[in-house]
């Protein structure tokens, strides 16, 4: 009796366990997101003979990174099963008032810098504040509406005026190099390693995922749903404010204008790393990925002078694609499902 008890136990634990699948491992997303960068890469180089270069690469990097810190805590946000439209306005406010207390106020840059981290800080945080305060309202009308009052309030301060003036160390965030490497590469690898882990290999980041398929009984189980939800809003508004502080450097001034569009091209990174609209689902490697293939792929058009406009319809095109192929994939599998029943 006791070996047949002990025969089921071991059988029922041996079919628990799940199998290493090759088809399985190499149909995930990211693989295809490496194919697609691949494309955009190959594509590239033929267009430009300027694109597959050292240096070419290099600036490349130094070009389009700076949004990518936003990317991390969006991941989070659309995990969720929200988002934060109001991203780049933050890092225009964040921006503006750097550069405001510095040249008017005659405070030091290093402070003024810890003031933009602040300013981006508490904009994340009454984007959290008020969504879980008004639960009726989505964050989309939310964060639209922070949206409209961050940029409004950089229009207040400037008044459509440009302000620099920076010390030169300044320009070393945009501009500088640590062994032949970009700094700015290498605070990207630093930020990508540290979320990565966050959200993969901690309490905190599975109770996100916890959250973002089922809050309520995420709730019941004891996570602080509020908490963790503000807490991720002022991650996006503090990497928002770092993001202010990349591009600032690397433009030598600011005006309430700049930042324009950023968030869509971060929310289109996301959902072309396969970060799932309906919240519960998605790895930050395949948002990684994304940035790069938007990246390059607006850096070798920008190389052959293709205009801005086309460059946002093609993000437009792919952000489109990123959400409907898993819909896409879910409704074939149902429509099978139902035929064989």
């Amino acid at each position: 009796m006791e070996q047949r008890i002990q025969s089921e136990y071991v059988q029922r634990t041996l079919t628990n366990r799940q199998e290493f699948s090759l088809k399985k491992f190499f149909f995930q997303w990211e693989w295809l997101l490496i194919l697609v960068f691949l494309l955009v890469m190959i594509i590239n180089t033929s267009l430009s003979p300027y694109f597959l270069t050292a240096s070419g690469l290099r600036d490349a990097t130094m070009i389009f990174l700076d949004k990518a810190f936003i990317v991390f805590p969006m991941v989070m946000i659309m995990i969720l099963r929200d988002i934060d439209i109001s991203v780049g306005s933050t890092v225009a406010l964040s921006s503006v008032v750097m550069a405001t207390v510095y040249n008017s106020l005659g405070v030091s840059m290093e402070i003024a810098i810890v003031i933009c981290l602040f300013v981006g800080a508490l904009c994340g945080l009454i984007n959290g504040l008020l969504i879980v305060k008004f639960k009726e309202l989505s964050a989309v009308i939310v964060t639209l509406g922070t949206m409209i009052l961050f940029r409004g309030i950089a229009y207040v301060i400037l008044q459509d005026q440009a302000s620099g003036n920076f010390p030169d160390w300044f320009s070393f965030f945009g501009w500088g190099h640590v062994g032949g490497i970009p700094f700015i590469l290498l605070a990207f690898i630093i930020f990508a390693i540290g979320f990565t882990l966050l959200l993969h290999k901690t309490t905190f980041g599975r109770q996100i995922f916890a959250m973002g398929n089922n809050p309520t009984a995420s709730r019941f189980s004891g996570v602080q749903v509020d908490k963790l939800k503000v807490i991720v809003f002022v991650l996006a508004g503090l990497m928002a404010a770092i993001t202010a502080i990349f591009l600032t450097s690397r433009m030598g001034s600011t005006r309430p204008n700049v930042a324009t569009m950023y968030e869509l091209d971060v929310i289109a990174m996301v959902a072309l790393g396969g970060i799932s609209t309906a919240g519960g689902k998605g790895r930050m490697i395949g948002a990684i990925i994304a940035i790069f293939i938007i990246g390059f792929l607006q850096y070798g058009l920008g190389l052959i002078n293709v205009p801005s406009q086309t460059l946002l319809v093609i993000v437009g095109i792919l952000l489109i694609v990123s959400v409907a192929i898993p819909k896409l994939n879910v409704s074939m599998k149902f429509g099978k499902k139902n035929q064989s029943n």
